[in-house]
């Protein structure tokens, strides 16, 4: 097998890695084509392990490129989500989507941003694509004892902040059909009956486009938000079922352009918990509304 058959064979592994750690699928494609060219300078044969190799590469440039970037997140108007990944509905289900078989849903990865650069990496490699403690160590250039440490660390707390109930896909479907029909058809108290008492709203404008520039709590308050900013800021009004990071979302278009992706996270009563709106039209660029 050539250098390039190895790469391309590892590729999706790499871009599942650096997505997850940098949030950004736009700074993931960068990374990998640096770890391509880092790897297109060495002798592939003389590489015993290609794969733990060319994850070591790109979990150190997602580590400095996290924390060169550190300056710009602390300046960023409003919360800062992550770049989503948006396909038709229903691609995720048929294909697998881009590494889906482990959870890169867009409230996992904003529980990743919580996390230091170290235990983001960590966590990255042994929860979701399962290296050793041992390959872990020597990729971050720590012991072993001290990545287990991180480990454990890392997987508690990922544990206790992310979504308690994971709502299959048939029933995510259906609930993020009935959110959006109640909120197309502009009927406040149709809202609040899909919205928890304590649901909390994200919304990502990154300076650029009307957002809140902190988290919206409580149902009232958020139905009124949402109601609030469909009615003005979003002339033109389309909406569209896609996926998001392989989960039933919403695309909304503003005259055919997208405008906001937005992603529910639902409790077992069907209600929902937590709203994340990305709407920094640079996040926006690869979503595309389905043909």
């Amino acid at each position: 097998m050539t250098a390039l058959e190895l790469f391309q064979e590892h590729r999706p592994m790499l871009f599942g890695i650096a997505y997850r750690m940098l949030g950004s699928a736009a700074d993931a494609e960068d990374v990998v084509q640096d770890a391509w060219l880092r790897w297109h300078g060495v002798d592939a044969d003389s590489v015993a392990e290609p794969r733990a190799y060319l994850a070591r590469t790109v979990t150190n440039l997602s580590i400095n490129k996290l924390r060169s970037a550190a300056a710009r997140r602390e300046a960023y108007v409003g919360p800062w989500l992550p770049e989503p990944l948006v396909e038709a509905a229903g691609a995720a289900d048929a294909d697998g989507g881009v590494e889906r078989a482990e959870d890169v849903s867009l409230a996992m990865l904003v529980v990743l941003e919580t996390l230091s650069p170290l235990e983001r990496a960590v966590f990255v490699l042994r929860e979701v694509f399962g290296f050793s403690h041992r390959e872990i160590a020597e990729a971050t250039d720590r012991s072993e004892a001290a990545v287990r440490q991180v480990a454990t660390r890392a997987r508690d707390h990922v544990r206790a902040r992310r979504p308690r109930y994971d709502a299959p896909a048939a029933l995510r479907r259906r609930l993020t059909d009935d959110f959006l029909a109640a909120c197309a058809g502009g009927d406040l108290n149709q809202v609040l009956a899909l919205l928890a008492p304590d649901v909390t709203a994200w919304s990502d404008g990154g300076g650029k486009v009307r957002a809140a520039l902190r988290p919206v709590h409580g149902a009232d308050k958020v139905a009124r938000w949402i109601l609030g900013v469909m009615a003005t800021s979003i002339p033109d009004f389309g909406a569209h079922r896609v996926d998001v990071n392989g989960r039933p979302g919403l695309l909304i278009t503003s005259g055919g352009v997208p405008d906001t992706v937005c992603c529910a996270e639902f409790a077992e009563d069907g209600t929902v918990t937590a709203l994340h709106l990305v709407r920094n039209p640079h996040k926006l660029r690869r979503a595309q509304p389905p043909l």
